[in-house]
């Protein structure tokens, strides 16, 4: 029991992460690989906020969430004039840019030795006492996002996002702001990554840079390619797809460096056929050559 408790709040935590990662991809238009980045901002900043200041954890949860509004507003500075492939690369650099930073900035972040002792979460008439406890508050967290996530993308802003992903220079000339628009795209993108970083981090009550590298974000952008951008459940799809096929080899009896190296290659495989013969991910709306379909 404890064992598919421990499943369920990764498919929750990862669940968010895939949503948030959508709001750019599949409704703005915009590649990212950058929520790994903003993943590890929410984890480290919440865990100082609680190690250091011995914050409550609503407080640690909204500390984490700043941070990572204010990094993706100084990012969509930055990016303000870059499209395609161009901002494509600009958020690898970013994401290396900030994984070397956990690395480096040891005061800050603990440097290769992590932040330990991080408190479990304590939230109302919930604490973590057990992992049935924090299963009911990784997945209220994803519902919660989920929602927020729909009421903003069926919206004005949605559809205001859905203008710029087809032609940001039309919309443009309809007089859309389009800066500002990708500006709150990034904005929402990075705080829902944060929420799923500061779950992580409460849950294993110790981080450390290797879990929010490059890879990280290649995974989340697997998870919305293979699951479907543009809806509400096919990020979820992806998380849960991705999250629960390495468990299932763990029962095949390989090794771990094969079990490894077979999911990679299986990641790979999948990212291949659906380009080829399903753009558009499992149960996703938008198509990645371009087109939008139900």
């Amino acid at each position: 029991m404890i064992y598919i408790l421990h499943i369920a709040i990764l498919v929750a935590i990862y669940s968010i992460l895939a949503m948030s990662l959508d709001v750019l991809v599949g409704h703005s238009g915009l590649l990212s690989l950058t929520q790994g980045a903003f993943f590890g901002i929410g984890a480290y900043a919440s865990a100082q906020a609680t190690v250091i200041y011995h914050l409550p954890f609503i407080m640690s949860l909204m500390v984490g969430m700043i941070a990572a509004w204010f990094f993706s507003v100084v990012l969509a500075l930055f990016t303000a004039r870059l499209k395609g492939d161009f901002y494509f690369i600009a958020t690898f650099a970013f994401q290396l840019l900030i994984s070397y930073a956990f690395v480096d900035l040891t005061r800050i972040t603990g440097g290769p030795l992590g932040i330990v002792d991080i408190r479990p979460y304590a939230f109302f008439w919930m604490s973590a006492v057990s992992q049935l406890d924090f299963a009911v508050m990784a997945g209220l967290c994803a519902v919660i996002v989920a929602l927020v996530i729909r009421r903003i993308t069926a919206g004005p802003l949605g559809r205001a996002l859905h203008c710029i992903r087809e032609d940001d220079v039309i919309s443009s000339g309809y007089g859309k702001n389009v800066f500002l628009l990708r500006l709150r795209a990034m904005a929402v993108s990075a705080v829902s990554a944060a929420i799923a970083g500061v779950l992580y981090a409460h849950y294993v009550t110790f981080i450390d840079p290797s879990s929010f590298t490059f890879s990280e974000s290649v995974l989340v952008l697997a998870m919305v390619v293979i699951g479907g951008s543009g809806s509400v459940w096919g990020p979820v799809v992806g998380a849960s797809t991705l999250i629960l096929l390495p468990e299932l080899l763990r029962f095949v009896g390989l090794s771990s460096s094969t079990a490894s190296m077979l999911r990679q290659i299986m990641y790979g495989s999948a990212l291949i056929g659906l380009m080829l013969w399903r753009s558009q991910g499992l149960i996703g709306k938008y198509d990645f050559r371009g087109d939008d379909r139900v």
